[in-house]
């Protein structure tokens, strides 16, 4: 399956702009040039492949661009997942298929507008100054992967910010050469001995010099908007204390891909919301303890401060550990806990690229459910108070856990409702989450003895 972004003047063919080239807003990123990619007549000294699968505007188009996903092939016929922008903003995805000989331009705009017709447009962005931010992003032996998701951090628009790779209990010096000979006087090298992604983000946090520090993984590729995007929230309100944002995939090209964002993926919607400690959510009655539902790792953003005050990130969960993750859970219910507001914005955008194989996508339904009651586990060590509260919750909790890891038929509907829904999740996948959940606990406590009496990176400094 072809993953494509389609941009849109407007979801209202007869309202489409009659402006030719001249009349398109430009793209986030562009800096008031038109996107190489977006609009106008193809150059007709451009390689083919340059211009292969992009959407040329038309008087009678309102398609500003259509192009693959970043770093994907050509568009052409076949089964394509689909991200449609307006005016450059991510408003929602579909799947649909392009029939052989059609213009995929012409289909999916038309697609586009029928499944998202009598939809608000988004409110009008805008940014003011972001603050300073600095960007970690943890690896262990993916050179090849680092190099590409430091390359879409580097093209970033916001205006002021560094890049911190912290490589994590290296075997190795692939990563160190890789940043000290391409990427030298743009990205800071830092090592973290202990071996553990939340080790790895404490390295992180202790080696950042931002007010704001986003947190990525080295298999995405972030849009330029990304940062931005991230980081302003927190100069539009002082309470704010984490921002998360979307994430969607670079690729489908295997049944285990497909499976996975079919049935929600890591994508949690596309409106905006802001989670607010002092007054919890209605439709969240377990809140603050489903942290899924807030984002996801890949793609999180915190003050720094805040962050620190906390204790930043367990280092006892997280891949690479014994508890197999839950780090982010964990750091998003310490701050609203501490009350800080929690906010999720869709037009911060990675593309990830999720695992390929059946048994990738095994040992990620085990490590879901063994890091979910594991960060449960350490919040209650972490925070004792916190367990009346949990407690009380119990009930619904039980029920949230037998619906998140039950089997789904295809046509299900699940949180993010963006994928094809067209393939059953297995029976097997869910008594694999279920498992974990039992070892969680068990899991925490043995990563909790590895990593006793160490202290914070930033402690002391």
């Amino acid at each position: 399956m072809q993953v494509a972004e389609l941009d849109l003047d407007t979801l209202d063919a007869t309202t489409a702009t009659q402006a030719g080239p001249a009349g398109v807003p430009a793209a986030h990123g562009t800096g008031g040039a038109r996107s190489a990619d977006a609009v106008g007549e193809p150059d007709p000294d451009a390689d083919a492949d340059a211009v292969a699968g992009t959407a040329a505007r038309r008087p009678d188009h309102d398609v500003l661009a259509l192009r693959p996903a970043p770093g994907g092939p050509p568009l052409g016929a076949g089964d394509t997942f689909v991200l449609v922008r307006r005016r450059g903003r991510p408003v929602a995805t579909f799947t649909a298929t392009v029939p052989e000989g059609a213009d995929p331009a012409d289909v999916l705009a038309a697609l586009a507008r029928e499944r998202l017709a009598g939809t608000r447009a988004p409110a009008p962005e805008w940014y003011g100054d972001p603050p300073r931010a600095s960007v970690v992003v943890a690896t262990r032996e993916r050179a090849g992967q680092l190099a590409r998701a430091l390359d879409s951090l580097l093209a970033q628009d916001h205006p002021d910010f560094e890049i911190v790779v912290v490589d994590n209990a290296p075997v190795t010096d692939a990563t160190r050469d890789l940043v000290e000979h391409k990427y030298v006087d743009q990205v800071r090298y830092v090592r973290e001995p202990v071996p553990g992604l939340a080790a790895a983000h404490n390295r992180g946090i202790a080696a950042a010099g931002g007010p704001v520090i986003a947190f990525t993984d080295d298999d995405v590729i972030a849009d330029p908007h990304w940062l931005t995007a991230l980081s302003a929230a927190f100069a539009e309100d002082s309470r704010i204390g984490c921002v998360t944002g979307l994430i969607l995939p670079a690729r489908l090209t295997t049944p285990a891909q497909i499976l996975l964002e079919s049935h929600g993926g890591f994508a949690k919607g596309f409106a905006p919301r802001t989670y607010d400690p002092a007054r919890p959510p209605a439709d969240e009655p377990l809140f603050p303890f489903t942290a899924g539902r807030f984002g996801s790792g890949a793609n999180m953003a915190f003050r720094t401060s805040a962050l620190k005050a906390v204790g930043g990130f367990d280092p006892a969960t997280g891949t690479g550990t014994p508890a197999r993750g839950g780090d982010d859970l964990y750091a998003f219910v310490r701050i609203l806990a501490a009350g800080h507001r929690l906010r999720y914005t869709p037009d911060a955008l990675v593309w990830h690229h999720h695992r390929e194989t059946p048994q990738d996508l095994r040992n990620q339904a085990y490590g879901y459910g063994a890091g979910l009651t594991a960060y449960l586990t350490a919040l209650l060590a972490r925070r004792p108070a916190l367990l009346p509260a949990l407690i009380a919750r119990v009930p619904r909790g039980l029920a949230h856990a037998r619906a998140m890891t039950a089997h789904r038929e295809a046509g299900d509907g699940v949180p993010g409702e963006h994928g094809t829904h067209g393939h059953p999740w297995p029976r097997s996948l869910s008594r694999l989450e279920r498992r974990g959940m039992l070892y969680g606990p068990i899991g925490y406590v043995k990563a909790r003895r590895r990593v006793r009496g160490t202290p914070l990176p930033w402690e002391g400094r």
